[in-house]
């Protein structure tokens, strides 16, 4: 794809599910064996959003081992998700900050 037609294409949000196991310093509770991350990402594609969660959540001393996308808002609304308004307003949170959200993280337990 050439750079005039990356230019054009539009940043958008996608919901993505992040499964994480331990790593020294990750912040998670001290008997935890890993979690699970809710996040929206902005990017042109959900590939780019999915790069971009990773690397962020690399940076933060996590270490990231699945990641399942849940599509965009837009996407969501079509396959019937309930999408409560704080929902909405940190994806566009992360649109108009062209950033990473983590909306909620679940730890997991033996």
């Amino acid at each position: 794809m050439t750079t005039e037609k990356k230019q054009k294409r539009k940043q958008q949000v996608f919901t993505l599910l992040v499964q994480v196991g331990r790593n020294d310093n990750d912040g998670l509770p001290k008997n935890a064996t890993g979690g699970a991350m809710m996040c929206f990402a902005s990017g042109v594609d959900e590939a780019e959003a999915v790069r971009e969660t990773v690397a962020l959540l690399k940076r933060a001393d996590l270490a990231p081992l699945d990641v399942t996308g849940y599509g965009t808002l837009a996407e969501r609304l079509e396959e019937g998700h309930d999408i409560n308004q704080e929902e909405r307003d940190l994806m566009q949170q992360a649109l108009d900050e062209n950033s990473v959200v983590v909306y909620q993280l679940t730890p997991f337990y033996d």
